[in-house]
C-alpha cells in the first residue's frame, strides 16, 4: 500500500469516527421515546399554565403533534425568553417550539426551521394613559420583557425621537413586564397579538387596552434546533408544511389565538 493509499484510509476512518460520534438527533428522540421541547409557558395563548398548571396552548399541542408524528412521548421544558437558545445550545432540549424569531444573529449559534407560526406586534397601554397608537408612546416609559424580538425595534425608536421624557425599561419575563404596565411602572409595551390579546381577556391586570399594531413587519417565527442538525432540520420542514396543508395549523390558530389567520407559509412574501 503506498502513502497516498494509506493516508486516504486513515482519512476515511477518520471521518468514519466522526460520524460514528455524532449520532442523529432524530435516531436518538425515536430512539429514547421522548421529544424534549422547550417552551415559553409565560406567552400568552401560545404557551401558559392552566387552572391544574398543566402546560397548555398553541406551542404546547404543536409540540405534542411533533411527538405524536415522531411516535415518541412529549416532554414539556419550561424556559423564559432569554433561557430558549440556551436550552438547545446546551442539550437540555431537543427543540424549541417558544416563539423564536430567526434572525441573522442568532443563526451563528442555532438552526431554524421554516416558519411555523407568525405574529403580529401590537401597543398595549392602560386607558388613562392617553396613548392612542404607536406614534403616541414618544415621550413614555415604555417597558419589554427580555429576550424580546421587538426590543431592538422601540430601542431604536426611542431614539429616533429623542425625547428626553421617553425611556425603556427591561424586565425578566413577560408577566413583570405587563404587570409594570397595569400598576403605571410603564406606560406602555408593544407585545405580540396572542400575549396582549390574553393579558386583556384574562382579568388579572387591570385597565388594559389594545390601541393598534406597531408599524413592524410580521414576525414568522420557527422551531429551533442544534445548528448542525440538517436531518433533524429536514423533518422539521416537512412536519411543518404538514400542519398547514393539512389544516392543522387553522384549527390551533382557531383553538387558542382566534381572529384573521396569520399563515406562516407567508413568510417568503416578504422578499
Amino acid at each position: 500500500m503506498n502513502k497516498l493509499n494509506i493516508v486516504s484510509l486513515a482519512t476515511a476512518i477518520s471521518l468514519a469516527s466522526v460520524s460514528a460520534a455524532h449520532a442523529d438527533k432524530l435516531e436518538d428522540i425515536v430512539g429514547d421515546g421522548t421529544l424534549r421541547c422547550a417552551i415559553t409557558l409565560d406567552n400568552g395563548q401560545a404557551g401558559f399554565r392552566d387552572a391544574q398548571n398543566n402546560p397548555a396552548g398553541f406551542d404546547v399541542d404543536y409540540c405534542k403533534d411533533l411527538a405524536a408524528a415522531l411516535g415518541v412521548k412529549a416532554s414539556i421544558i419550561d424556559v423564559p425568553f432569554p433561557d430558549r437558545i440556551p436550552s438547545i445550545i446546551s442539550g437540555r432540549a431537543d427543540v424549541a417550539v417558544a416563539s423564536t424569531s430567526p434572525t441573522m444573529e442568532r443563526a451563528r449559534s442555532i438552526g431554524f426551521s421554516v416558519p411555523y407560526f407568525a405574529y403580529q406586534y401590537v401597543v398595549l397601554t392602560r386607558e388613562d394613559t392617553g396613548i392612542k397608537g404607536y406614534e403616541d408612546l414618544k415621550g413614555h416609559t415604555v417597558s419589554t420583557p427580555q429576550g424580546n424580538y421587538g426590543t431592538e425595534f422601540i430601542t431604536a425608536d426611542i431614539k429616533r425621537w429623542n425625547d428626553p421624557k421617553g425611556s425603556l425599561k427591561s424586565f425578566q419575563n413577560m408577566n413583570d413586564n405587563i404587570l409594570a404596565v397595569s400598576q403605571g411602572h410603564s406606560d406602555a409595551t408593544v407585545v405580540v397579538n396572542t400575549v396582549a390579546q390574553d393579558a386583556v381577556k384574562s382579568g388579572k391586570f387591570k385597565g388594559l387596552k389594545i390601541v393598534g399594531a406597531a408599524p413592524w413587519q410580521i414576525d414568522y417565527v420557527s422551531l429551533a434546533v442544534a445548528r448542525d442538525e440538517y436531518g433533524f432540520l429536514n423533518y422539521l420542514n416537512l412536519f411543518v408544511n404538514q400542519q398547514t396543508r393539512s389544516g392543522r395549523y387553522t384549527e390551533l390558530w382557531n383553538k387558542w389565538i382566534g381572529g384573521p389567520v396569520l399563515d406562516p407559509s407567508k413568510s417568503g412574501e416578504l422578499l
